[in-house]
């Protein structure tokens, strides 16, 4: 092993065979110096002067060659304190998640990473913005969970474990909370999130089965991309960190990891900067929101004033401006909290229930938290089915957070940043007892991605932009074609034409008020007609009912229909005579009919 000329670029640590390449930023009239510890050793092997003089500008850098990277570990003294490699890419001594290090300052060290990884032909998917259906999850809380029931759990092969749930709920990508090396063990509580200063380009070694992070974080993304499911990570970088290092950071992810797109905090990195990357276009890069959320949020339970919002939200485009859609996300109550708790329970974070947001815009039907009316529950179970249809039926990139679809609670507490318990993790239990809601969103999913007119690539105008006689979209209200919009309204019928798209034309009617109200039905054009797609509170018709009335419907409180356009069926001949001409049945007439002959039947049984 020797010490040889090296290079200042990339910085960390560049593993070339038996040739180890250092680079790292250290400030003018600073000693530095490389620290190599053998594997297993608590001190230094040795160690190698980085002089100023040696560097350029502020990077000091060398090269160590004849080296078996497997065998060593590394810090550097930077002023005499031991400093972890801001660019490291694996860590040692943090495998165990909430396990305080030793005191001892080599206790933390630096990985030497081979580069070498067999991708087996992988690459990004590159789904189109509006073909994907997200699903927000915790790598650790995922699976952690003992009703997970997955023999890994908590960790990136866990994930890999779940990855056939997710395909059969209908998920094609998955948005993870903070995968990269942070410090969860704090003075007085657990880091559960991640969110805070971080070694940014390493993954979580506690989030490993085994001994290698790095490997695993590549073989969730791989086998994720095998199923058809992108695989995004959540940046949300400190404040601290300059635009340089984080577009780096993303850069190096999306290359080294095949990592399909970026959740970033825009308000640490300029957003500008970020998008106007040549290498990032390649990528979704996506910021969290809550315009969409709130609106709905505030729509679901009933407030006034909500239709002109509303009417924005369900046509808004994620592809435009990143924005994707969720009613619920980490920060803020479960879908089943949403619908279960008036305000917040966060007692046992330790802050006094002073923590985590005030402003919910939930409603608890009726008792706060757990209920045994029957009435609460109904009304709680039809909400959350409400809010799967506000955001499965928008135009913009739906997220779901993981567990709502089977009534995931966290009890109340609307901020499990510090809850590395069974509040903050999914319980699965509740999917094993009852997976009516399962079912539902998983036929709402299908259902949005059999219409391409419910989720559309461009952006709607309004306007009839293929000359079908219909605009792209509409919306509707008692009287077809008009909207109202005043403040005590709370019912909004959208209509999106498939004309553009080869695909029928949809209905969608909110009625978020108590009462019943009527719907007025636009015509979906000539020789077509409006047949259900759903039946509140029931879900996706496997085939569409007919609708006798094809001018109104009525639609009951606090609930959303669905309508699909079909062609009207011509009767067949069943003669050879000639005949009057008559008019065309129908097919919901002809429906119609056989149920009255049916009806008419059992009364003479009668």
């Amino acid at each position: 092993m020797k010490k040889t000329t090296g290079r200042p670029q990339p910085f960390g640590a560049a593993v070339e065979g038996s040739r180890v390449n250092f680079a790292v930023q250290v400030r003018a009239g600073k000693t530095c110096e490389l620290l190599l510890y053998r594997k297993g050793r608590k001190s230094p092997q040795i160690s190698y002067d980085m002089p100023e003089e040696e560097g350029i500008g502020e990077v000091r850098f060398l090269a160590v060659e004849e080296i078996n990277p497997e065998q060593y570990e590394y810090n550097f003294l930077i002023d005499g304190k031991v400093t972890v490699d801001p660019f490291v890419r694996e860590l040692t001594g943090r495998e165990t998640f909430g396990k305080r290090k030793e005191s001892s300052e080599h206790a933390v060290r630096g990985k030497l990473v081979r580069p070498e990884y067999d991708w087996k032909g992988d690459a990004r998917l590159g789904l189109p913005w509006n073909d994907v259906v997200a699903y927000s999850l915790h790598v650790r809380g995922f699976t952690k969970h003992s009703s997970s029931k997955v023999p890994h759990k908590g960790t990136y092969q866990g994930v890999i474990e779940k990855i056939p749930y997710l395909k059969e709920l209908g998920i094609n990508q998955i948005q993870c909370m903070p995968v990269y090396e942070f410090e969860e063990c704090t003075k007085t509580k657990v880091n559960y999130w991640g969110y805070g200063p971080a070694y940014y380009f390493a993954p979580k070694e506690a989030y490993a089965s085994g001994n290698s992070a790095v490997r695993e974080l590549k073989d969730m993304i791989r086998e994720c991309h095998s199923a058809g499911i992108e695989v995004v990570l959540e940046m949300p970088f400190t404040a601290e960190i300059s635009a340089h290092t984080a577009v780096e950071c993303l850069r190096f992810y999306m290359l080294e990891y095949h990592v399909d797109g970026f959740v970033i905090n825009p308000y640490s990195v300029p957003w500008e900067i970020l998008s106007a990357d040549p290498l990032l276009k390649a990528v979704k890069l996506m910021r969290k929101d809550d315009a969409f959320q709130n609106i709905m949020r505030r729509f679901l339970k009933g407030d006034e004033n909500m239709v002109n919002d509303v009417m924005w939200a369900l046509w808004h485009n994620s592809s435009v401006d990143g924005k994707c859609n969720y009613i619920t996300t980490q920060t803020g109550f479960t879908m089943w909290d949403l619908v279960s708790y008036d305000w917040k329970h966060n007692e046992d974070n330790g802050e006094n229930n002073t923590d985590g947001p005030d402003y919910n815009y939930s409603w608890n039907c009726g008792a706060e938290g757990p209920s045994r009316k029957k009435a609460v529950m109904a009304l709680r179970n039809s909400q959350v089915r409400n809010a799967f249809q506000l955001l499965l039926t928008a135009q913009g990139t739906p997220c779901i957070l993981a567990g709502d679809e089977f009534f995931n609670s966290q009890k109340g507490n609307n901020n499990v940043y510090c809850q590395d318990n069974e509040t903050g993790w999914v319980d699965w239990s509740r999917l094993k007892t009852d997976d009516s809601l399962f079912r539902y969103v998983k036929e709402l999913i299908a259902f949005r991605r059999k219409h391409p007119c419910m989720h559309q690539a461009k952006e709607l105008k309004g306007l009839d932009q293929t000359a079908c006689g219909l605009p792209d979209v509409s919306y509707h209200g008692e009287n077809a074609w008009q909207v109202n919009a005043g403040v005590p309204s709370r019912q909004l019928g959208v209509m999106y034409s498939g004309s553009g798209v080869n695909d029928d034309d949809c209905f969608a009617a909110y009625n978020m008020h108590w009462e019943p109200h009527p719907f007025a039905l636009p015509s979906p054009g000539k020789g077509k007609e409006w047949l259900a797609a759903s039946i509140p509170g029931q879900g996706i018709l496997e085939t569409p009912a007919c609708l006798e009335n094809q001018q109104r419907m009525e639609i009951a409180g606090r609930s959303i229909a669905l309508l699909v356009s079909r062609k009207k069926e011509k009767p067949a001949s069943t003669g050879r005579k000639k005949k009057a001409k008559q008019p065309a049945r129908t097919e919901c007439a002809a429906e119609a009919e056989k149920e009255s002959v049916k009806k008419g039947g059992e009364e003479k049984k009668s």
